[in-house]
Formats: C-alpha cells, structure tokens, sequence
C-alpha cells in the first residue's frame, strides 16, 4: 500500500486535491470546477486515491462526494519511522 500512497502523492494535480479535501467533503463536480483540467481527468485522479486508500467515496443520486481518509498518514508515519531506528 506504501507504494500505491506514494505514486498517489507523486502528481500536483493529486496533492491539491487532498488539500481540498481537507477542508471537508466535495463532490466531484466541485472538485472538477477547481481545477484547468477535463472532468475525466479529475476522475481519473479521484480513481487513483481512491485506489491508494486515500480518500473514500459516497454516492448519493446522481453525485458522487469524497472525503480525505485519514488511515494512509498513520500508515505513512510507521513506514517513516523505519527509517529512523
């Protein structure tokens, strides 16, 4: 999963994204509007943290929200501190 979190975080696009997050959950389309980019290209990235554990997704009729999900910086502070023993 380590792998996966850190390709995630590898893109800007991605990056501003769980920034956004951040600040509380957003549809889609708010996260689409954000950004200079395509709507499949913001759902693409939405994938790929999805894919990562990074954030989660809900639906609700037509909209999809996502919201930051917290679990990966635990995981990314134990993988880190491996390094420091």
């Amino acid at each position: 999963m380590i792998q996966k979190t850190l390709d995630a975080l590898s893109d800007p696009t991605r990056r501003e994204i769980l920034k956004l997050l951040k600040r509380g959950e957003k549809s889609a389309g708010e996260i689409s509007e954000r950004f200079d980019v395509s709507a499949p290209a913001i759902s693409r990235h939405l994938s790929l943290l999805r894919d990562a554990e990074m954030v989660s997704a809900r639906r609700e009729g037509k909209n999809v929200y996502y919201s930051l999900s917290l679990d990966f910086i635990d995981e990314m502070k134990v993988w880190l501190n491996g390094f420091a023993e």
